[in-house]
């Protein structure tokens, strides 16, 4: 928020002396850097707080929210800013002060390395879906600087006349690229999608060599902001106690804690040879793999025959 704050001033500065469409789409972005900034405040503000009564499984999801909204603050700023080149290209006219423009782009371009290199680090040790949209956003700004100088150039030393409102469509089109790349992470993450394939298989790799698991199946995962969920069915020896089949399941949720710290398991222990009536015989995903239990269309497999047995 302090470096958005700091350029802010700089391009409205720098906006009013140049007269540049392209500088005014780089200043429209950078005050919608500062809501979004302060979107993702609010939004790891409120997923940091703890499980309660009424959200038992923690408030992780607020910051896909938080993402959201930053994704409908870059739209918006793409398609006003579009409107505005369109409006510039049509009307003519050509922007002033070039080096001023070019000096305050180069100051934004230097304070923005600064952040995304912070911002790497906190998402290194957080996982943040909402520092990741937000390091998405401030990205392209690298890109929407060098177009904003290059427009600038092209348009008072080269006498281009057109290249700083067609610039300004290519930032424009820049932000709404990133606005729907960034909009997927963040809607995955409210849809509960199960973890990619090769962490999936990795969690299946870090248990399959206890001598007591029998099997595995039913795996289900998901990520709510910067916390991880799976839950699992293991089999074990049907003649098992309770007791021991208790310590099973404690010594495999050490060994995946070690391997996926900041994930919640639940596992839930089978008999061997047990059939659910309304499920049928599950697919042992330590031998077949992950997605063996999933048919081509995405569902899950519930063979007849077996439930029929």
């Amino acid at each position: 928020m302090s470096v958005a704050l700091l350029l802010l001033a700089l391009k409205i500065y720098a906006a009013i002396q140049t007269g540049s469409t392209a500088m005014l789409g780089s200043l429209a972005d950078t005050a919608l850097d500062l809501v979004a900034s302060l979107v993702t405040l609010i939004g790891v503000w409120v997923a940091a707080i703890p499980a309660d009564n009424d959200h038992r499984f923690g408030h992780g999801k607020a910051e896909a929210l938080a993402a959201l909204v930053q994704v409908v603050l870059i739209s918006i700023s793409a398609v006003g800013l579009a409107a505005r080149a369109i409006s510039v290209w049509l009307g003519g006219g050509q922007v002033e002060e070039a080096g001023m423009g070019i000096t305050v782009s180069l100051i934004a371009m230097a304070a923005t390395v600064l952040l995304l290199a912070w911002q790497r680090h906190v998402i290194r040790r957080t996982g943040s879906i909402a520092i990741q949209t937000d390091h998405v956003h401030y990205q392209s700004d690298i890109l929407l600087n060098l177009g904003v100088i290059a427009a600038l150039a092209l348009d008072q030393y080269a006498g281009l006349t057109g290249a700083d409102p067609l610039f300004a469509l290519g930032i424009a089109g820049w932000l709404g690229w990133n606005a729907l790349a960034a909009s997927q992470h963040a809607i995955d993450n409210l849809m509960d999608r199960e973890w990619p394939p090769e962490k999936r298989q990795r969690l299946l790799d870090t248990i399959r060599d206890n001598p007591e698991l029998h099997g595995l199946h039913d795996l289900r995962t998901r990520t709510a902001g910067s916390r991880d969920f799976a839950q699992f069915h293991i089999t074990v020896d049907a003649n098992m106690t309770v007791a021991r089949a208790h310590d099973v399941m404690d010594e495999i949720e050490a060994k995946l804690l070690a391997e996926f710290p900041d994930t919640e398991f639940l596992i839930h222990t089978d008999p061997e040879g047990h059939v659910e009536p309304d499920v049928g015989v599950p697919v042992d995903l330590l031998t077949e793999g992950v997605g063996a239990d999933v048919k081509d269309d995405g569902t899950l497999i519930r063979p007849e025959a077996a439930r029929e047995a």
